[in-house]
């Protein structure tokens, strides 16, 4: 799908950015159910430590494991506001590509991170690498990032993408309001409104080429559900 001349932050603000911020309530209200893998990898976390959670949605991931603390941050303010009901933990409105918690100050300071369903909103290679170095950057040495990505290979989904299918491709949410009172015991028939999201369906391998493009170690991957996913570290410097 071509972007055409538009900038890819301009292209992104348009069909990710202001999609969520419409569709905030509903789309949290069908997000409750943790992914087995993230489950475990909150769970695999030592009592104490401290993590991100970049793209966190609503915050279903916060409160998985009762012994670590996370700070959640989301690009759609009203998710950001919606999951920072999950006290104690804490949620900031955040770009992925301008994450608050790296550099001079702040960077290297979290002992694990997780991006679930997030990368694949960037719109360029170029940008999903930056996003993928941004989130390492924020790790100590030893931290690991569990990043989810949609898969293409989804033969056997209701979606039926796969090889050969075009990469970047609008996805759409429907989004059903109920009937309205108009007065006189009559009501409005119920209004179907249809987003369009943009995604980047990521092949197989291309994950892994993207954490090490982005200067990242690759310690585990795999598929889950039509997703890619994986668990990678910080490249440590030789010597």
């Amino acid at each position: 799908m071509a972007i055409g001349r538009q900038a890819p932050e301009d292209y992104e603000e348009e069909h990710v950015h202001e999609i969520y911020q419409q569709i905030a309530s509903h789309f949290s209200s069908t997000r409750y159910k943790p992914w087995p893998i993230v489950h475990d990898f909150l769970l695999s976390q030592s009592p104490g430590s401290v993590g991100l959670d970049v793209g966190c949605g609503n915050g279903k991931y916060l409160t998985v494991n009762r012994d670590i603390f996370i700070v959640g941050s989301d690009r759609s303010s009203k998710l950001a506001s919606i999951a920072a009901q999950h006290q104690p933990h804490s949620t900031i409105v955040a770009d992925n590509l301008a994450l608050p918690h790296g550099g001079s100050v702040f960077g290297g300071r979290f002992d694990f991170a997780i991006s679930i369903a997030v990368i694949h909103h960037l719109s360029t290679k170029e940008r999903r690498q930056e996003a993928i170095g941004s989130l390492l950057e924020c790790l100590k040495e030893d931290g690991k990032a569990l990043i989810y990505v949609w898969a293409l290979e989804q033969k056997n989904s209701r979606r039926g993408w796969d090889e050969g299918h075009e990469q970047d491709v609008m996805v759409p949410w429907v989004m059903k309001t109920g009937k309205q009172d108009l007065g006189n015991g009559e009501k409005s028939e119920p209004k179907e409104t249809t987003f369009q999201r943009y995604y980047h369906l990521y092949r197989s391998g291309e994950l892994e080429d993207d954490i090490k493009a982005a200067v990242g170690e690759v310690l585990q991957s795999g598929y889950e559900k039509d997703n890619w996913w994986a668990v990678a570290t910080r490249k440590r410097s030789a010597g």
